[in-house]
């Protein structure tokens, strides 16, 4: 295939070497002269693994302008860097402050592009890989495209000095594009430099995912530098202790408890991490991380209690829930985060909402039966009887797990699904 890239830098001259030594065509132009220069003369003024030997050995064409680029290529990808403020890369202590990414660079690419295709009777497949927030490209940079432009996002999952290696082997290729032939041509592409999964999604949705990606990485940091430090005051070995956490692939290592809904419960998580905050200031931790999980953990249930009572002020219909033991397939309550939901409500809005729940009716005489009247019914606990109750029809279902069917005369609100 003809691939060209908008960009050489750390992030594209890697990735276009590989395509390059995959067998591919491939076109790269980048508005720093330097940079071109030092390609040119086969110089990597950076280390990167594996780079300089396939820099030595490139059959890739230079192009001197973006016009050139355009017309030659079937693909063009555009590495632009979408940089932070120094403030923010953290170097430095934090500031009150907060600022997204930096978009310009890539605005100004993205409109060159367009300019350059406005003399073609053909639109190359655009790939945009920046990392970017969720809605950037809806926002900053649609705006300046022709409608006939194929534009995709596929940010890549790699670290610097390997960049090279992780495009070859990458766990997933996260491809978002609302163009069904762009995808196929992409993932064609794909499978001559290796098998990873394709995960084809929307735009929207891979702008979110690249930034949870990282983000989650960064939380992962957190808590095993936690345990580090407990484990230095208490004469505790670490290693041995994320050691063995790595071995629990069904639940820690693994896809589980990674969907949203309710907070957690039961005998054992909100109490342990409540106890472990007590053991955080004990030993003068540096960051209750414990106390962070809890407050988390609250805030998010007072927001589903938010959008419950609002929905039933604007709806005009009484609120009731659904489900109150800590989780499906049990009839215990404790540490349940549909009591706390409850709790919230009552001493908030001082409103006693009623509860009803068919597997701790016996344990717990006070609930009330499913009403016949239309309700605003918040899905508290995922117990699958609930998908087959008989709303009342004008009622409102509230899921923040995302398993109720569509019902006829009854509106149900997934929370968290695209609408």
């Amino acid at each position: 295939m003809k691939v060209g890239f908008l960009g050489l830098g750390k992030l594209g001259l890697p990735c276009a070497l590989a395509l390059d030594d995959a067998g591919h065509q491939v076109f790269g132009y980048d508005i720093s002269q330097e940079t071109m220069q030092n390609i040119a003369n086969k110089v990597l003024p950076y280390r990167e693994e594996g780079s300089q030997e396939l820099l030595d050995r490139n059959s890739m064409f230079l192009c001197y302008d973006s016009q050139d680029l355009v017309a030659n290529c079937d693909i063009i990808f555009v590495p632009i860097q979408t940089p932070h403020d120094p403030r923010f890369e953290g170097t430095t202590r934090l500031t009150d402050e907060r600022a997204d990414f930096d978009y310009s660079w890539l605005k100004a690419g993205i409109t060159d592009l367009n300019a350059q295709m406005e003399s073609l009777d053909r639109f190359p497949i655009v790939v945009i890989i920046s990392t970017v927030l969720p809605g950037t490209i809806e926002k900053e940079i649609l705006g300046v495209l022709n409608p006939k432009f194929r534009l995709c996002y596929n940010p890549y999952f790699i670290a610097m000095g390997t960049t090279l290696y992780d495009f070859r082997n990458p766990e997933m290729i996260l491809f978002g594009t609302e163009d069904e032939e762009a995808a196929e041509v992409l993932q064609e592409l794909y499978s001559t430099v290796h098998d990873a999964p394709f995960f084809r999604t929307s735009i929207k949705n891979a702008e979110l995912i690249k930034v949870a990606y990282n983000t989650f990485i960064g939380m992962k940091i957190v808590f095993a530098n936690t345990m580090m430090e407990i484990c230095e005051k208490r004469d505790v070995d670490v290693d041995s202790v994320i050691d063995c956490l790595a071995l629990a692939t069904d639940r820690l290592i693994s896809p589980k408890y990674l969907r949203g809904g309710m907070g957690d419960g039961g005998g054992c998580h909100p109490r342990d991490n409540i106890a472990m905050s007590w053991l955080a200031k004990e030993v003068d931790l540096s960051f209750d991380f414990f106390e962070t999980l809890m407050e988390g953990r609250e805030m998010q249930t007072e927001w589903l209690a938010e959008l419950l009572m609002k929905t039933s002020e604007e709806s005009g219909l009484p609120p009731f829930m659904l489900g109150e033991a800590f989780k499906e397939q049990t009839n215990l309550t404790v540490g349940s985060p549909a009591i706390l939901m409850k709790n919230i409500i009552e001493e908030r809005w001082g409103v006693d909402v009623p509860i009803h729940d068919p597997h701790t009716q016996q344990t717990h005489p006070h609930e009330v039966e499913c009403p016949a009247e239309p309700h605003v019914f918040f899905i508290s606990t995922k117990h699958g009887e609930f998908t087959e109750y008989k709303y009342p029809e004008g009622s409102i279902i509230i899921d923040p797990w995302r398993y109720m069917p569509d019902m006829e005369g009854v509106t149900v609100h997934r929370i968290g699904e695209m609408s």
